[in-house]
């Protein structure tokens, strides 16, 4: 498959074209992937409301009856639950991987075994999140690429 980018100017609307033979399982995933990058949640930093593209964000987590939004280098606070945001989230390639954090997969740099069965995610900010060995399963099928 050929790929090709032009660059625009900004005053350009982007847009993506996929020029194919037939509407493939390949192309569908695709399609499916761009969509799930698509989209913005709202949170507030520094009094300040602001727009997040879901492709920014790395994870959402819950703290004393608080949830937050967690960008490479800002934290926003949410007004919105955190199981509404995850069922939001869901179709995106975010997945909750413990009782108080929903994380997004493709923020994921390397995962390895921890204590106790839970493992752990180093993301490409540097950061690292503990998956609950409630939620392993689940993860390994996401990562998989199949249902979860």
């Amino acid at each position: 498959m050929l790929i090709k980018i032009l660059k625009i100017a900004r005053s350009e609307p982007e847009e993506l074209e996929i020029r194919c033979h037939e509407e493939t399982e390949e192309v569908k995933d695709i399609i499916t992937f761009v969509k799930s990058r698509q989209g913005k949640l709202t949170g507030i930093c520094e009094g300040q409301q602001h727009e997040i593209p879901i492709a920014d964000v790395y994870y959402v987590e819950t703290v004393d009856n608080s949830v937050f939004i967690y960008g490479q280098n800002k934290v926003y606070e949410t007004k919105q639950k955190l199981y509404e945001l995850e069922g939001m989230l869901r179709e995106k390639y975010f997945l909750r991987v413990s009782k108080s954090l929903v994380l997004n997969l493709m923020k994921i740099k390397s995962i390895k075994p921890a204590l106790n069965g839970r493992y752990s995610a180093i993301l490409h900010s540097g950061e690292e999140v503990i998956i609950s060995r409630k939620y392993v399963a689940q993860l390994k099928c996401a990562l998989k690429g199949e249902v979860f």
